[in-house]
């Protein structure tokens, strides 16, 4: 591959100082992890590629957020949707850590009940489940009890 090829591949997302990468995002879930995110919301400088060449999922999407470090609340929320992403906090253009995803045992405000029934359809409620399974993704509603699988999934 000559140098010029080489510098047209770097070129599709370039690269922060500071700040972190979240990476092996299916593509089709890259505007989801931005709305779970907040990124919609904040100034810093954010990156972001979608289709690019994976090996693992086909394709993938990535996010760089400029000067941003996520809480692991934060962050376990995208294995809701991104269930193999993983994040690099970047420091002075190099990786000083590497982070996986998990899902949380509580997740608030992010999905909608699949209850038709439930309040949180209803009146200004946040809506708060506690996770039954995280193998094949059941939620379970606090107000009406009833279960939110993975196919129902639906995110504010």
């Amino acid at each position: 591959m000559s140098n010029d090829m080489k510098k047209k591949l770097k070129l599709k997302v370039s690269a922060i100082k500071d700040g972190t990468v979240i990476d092996h995002i299916p593509a089709k879930n890259l505007f989801t992890v931005i709305t779970i995110l907040g990124l919609d919301k904040i100034e810093n400088q954010i990156t972001f590629g979608t289709n690019l060449d994976s090996g693992k999922l086909g394709t993938k999407a990535i996010i760089k957020v400029s000067d941003k470090f996520f809480e692991n609340d934060e962050i376990n929320k995208i294995a809701l949707i991104a269930p193999h992403a993983k994040l690099n906090i970047i420091r002075d253009y190099e990786v000083v850590e590497k982070k996986i995803v998990k899902i949380p045992e509580v997740i608030k405000g992010i999905v909608k009940c699949f209850n038709p029934k439930c309040i949180t359809n209803h009146e200004k409620i946040s809506t708060c489940f506690s996770v039954i399974s995280k193998e094949s993704l059941e939620l379970k509603c606090k107000y009406c009890e009833k279960i939110t699988s993975q196919d129902q999934i639906k995110m504010y």
